[in-house]
């Protein structure tokens, strides 16, 4: 990749890379390309929030849910596809706004998937960037049961598989409760600190400052090292200028996100591109230039092996006198594997999260696009208690365990674009991969929210996607713009590099090459880390020491690797192992 350039050219270029979204992998690469001493520049199409900033709940529509062209410019985006329902985040800081800050390493099957294990021994390759990854998100482990976890541990005693319940791996800040410190990560170079409350609201928007979101470490120091974030910007053109490959740079034209009129359309030049929107805007986005021909060389398997996590979200909602200490927690804390490939997780909104409820009926079992629906109508009339207790109860949110379960089994299926009449936009749309379709329905997640409610005397319930249109939900939507041998096999090269362009690369979800089957943000960040490591520092400046970065092993002299400081986990995780200081 050509990213070299006299100190003196900088004249030509407005920045020397342009990072567009700020989520994991776009602040990954902020902060380590202006270590490099490289200028960098972030366009993000949402808004920048501060601590205070957040939602006071769900109800505060504007500044929860995002839809910029009816005026709402929150942190969470629902976009709903003829086959799969996609929750996402936005914003400065991207899904870390919104994540339940779960940080796993993800089992052995997604690191020797077909898609990319000739490419490397991914599982060797990528453990010091996970061990890189995990400093930096400050990862540590929930060490209290609540309620909530001693009934999954119960019920992996139950099905027999007592030996997988753990405790989950989050990126938060649980010491010093409700007290704020001086920076407990990075030696005083991030932010001062509020100790996690425990009030189960990770995913509405941390009001306290204890989740450890990338505004917290990588966009912190990006911006002290001379990184600029522009918020509410969205690109809307990228092109190689003269027309090339993008050897000579690239053109970016970008507006003001959800203008209707007055859309202060800029155009700007830089040395090289990191697309990191996220799997649906990276897809969107490389879509609508290869229609527009501003792309015409993109692989022609851009949108295919598009992952939902093969995730279903079900939900059960306790009695009132049963509620007690369900949502004082932090969204996410202990995890079991019913079988090799199902990864069941217990949630909380905490208070505040009963505008979601609508997301939610009563639970429905497996069916067609017909015969579900007709099943629901079954439950509806059999249990109108239900029915009440899920539309109209007090603090749901508080009172309602939801349940996530993930997969790693190969499927998938494919983004599609249209391109509209008016303004070079495009609309996509999804297709089943006809021989490994993603699934609308899976059995162990049912049998755990069936047996959850009868645990608790509580109400169990599914999406309302998947009961009454046979259609699955996902927050962790992957793929489209994956890793390959080559253009006919994947979007991108084993470095991220877009195949057939010059200092053009994905690192966000898009690049993600299978199903990880546990929460990703570890993963994406990981690879991100590995990415843009590869790229060299700016000829004439001065590169600093990568901040929170472990030393990667040069090899021995009989050509093999040294072996990392990580173990194995009984589910083919890396475990993070305590270094001396």
């Amino acid at each position: 990749m050509s990213t070299t350039g006299a100190a003196g050219e900088d004249r030509e270029f407005d920045t020397d890379w342009l990072v567009i979204g700020s989520g994991f992998g776009g602040s990954v690469s902020a902060l380590r390309l202006a270590e490099k001493g490289h200028r960098v520049l972030v366009l993000e199409r949402g808004e920048h929030f501060e601590d205070r900033d957040m939602p006071k709940s769900s109800w505060d529509v504007r500044r929860y849910f995002y839809a910029p062209r009816l005026g709402m410019r929150g942190i969470f985006k629902m976009t709903f596809f003829r086959d799969v329902t996609i929750m996402s985040g936005s914003g400065v800081g991207g899904g870390s706004l919104t994540y339940a800050m779960t940080l796993y390493v993800p089992p052995r099957a997604f690191f020797e998937d077909r898609q990319w294990a000739d490419l490397a021994d991914w599982q060797d390759e990528l453990a010091p960037h996970y061990e890189t990854a995990q400093r930096m998100l400050g990862v540590t482990d929930v060490t209290v049961d609540d309620p909530a976890d001693q009934l999954l541990k119960r019920y992996a005693d139950h099905i027999g598989v007592p030996d997988t319940y753990r405790k989950a791996r989050v990126g938060t800040y649980l010491d010093t409760p409700g007290e704020t410190v001086a920076d407990p990560y990075f030696g005083g170079v991030g932010p001062d600190r509020t100790g996690c409350s425990n009030l189960g609201r990770c995913m509405l928007g941390c009001p306290q400052g204890a989740k450890n979101s990338t505004t917290k470490n990588y966009l912190h120091v990006a911006r002290r090292l001379g990184a600029r974030i522009e918020a509410r910007r969205e690109v809307t053109s990228l092109r190689p200028i003269n027309g090339r490959d993008g050897a000579d740079g690239w053109e970016v034209v970008h507006e003001r996100t959800g203008s209707w009129r007055r859309r202060d359309a800029r155009t700007i030049r830089a040395r090289g591109v990191v697309v990191a929107g996220g799997a649906l805007g990276t897809n969107e986005l490389l879509m609508r230039c290869r229609l527009n021909g501003d792309l015409p060389k993109l692989s022609r398997r851009l949108g295919h092996l598009v992952r939902t996590n093969s995730e279903a979200i079900l939900g059960v909602t306790v009695p009132a006198g049963r509620a007690e200490a369900l949502a004082k927690r932090v969204a996410i804390t202990s995890s079991i594997y019913p079988d090799p490939h199902t990864h069941i997780e217990t949630v909380t909104y905490g208070a505040g999260g009963g505008a979601l409820r609508g997301l939610f009926t009563v639970l429905t079992g497996d069916g067609t696009k017909v015969t579900r629906p007709l099943k629901w109508l079954g439950q509806m009339v059999r249990h109108p208690r239900w029915v009440w207790e899920l539309m109209f109860s007090r603090d749901w949110s508080q009172r309602t365990i939801i349940v996530l379960v993930m997969q790693t089994l190969d499927n998938s299926m494919q983004l599609v674009a249209k391109k509209r009449r008016r303004g070079g936009r495009v609309k996509l749309n999804t297709q089943q991969d006809p021989n490994h379709p993603n699934p609308t329905f899976i059995p162990a997640a049912n049998a755990f929210t069936d047996w959850l409610a009868r645990q608790t005397g509580g109400v169990p319930a599914s999406s309302v996607s998947e009961a009454l249109f046979n259609v699955p939900s996902t927050a962790h939507i992957l793929g489209g713009a994956p890793i390959g041998a080559d253009p006919d096999h994947g979007v991108i090269d084993a470095e991220h590099r877009v195949f057939g362009y010059e200092n053009l690369l994905v690192c966000d979800g898009a690049a993600i090459p299978a199903n990880v089957g546990v929460n990703p943000s570890l993963t994406i960040t990981a690879m991100s880390e590995r990415a843009i490591a590869l790229i060299p520092p700016k000829p004439g400046a001065t590169a600093i020491e990568p901040l929170g970065r472990i030393a990667i092993p040069d090899k021995t002299a009989s050509g093999e690797p040294e072996p990392m400081p990580v173990s194995v986990t009984p589910e083919g995780a890396f475990k993070e192992q305590a270094l001396a200081d």
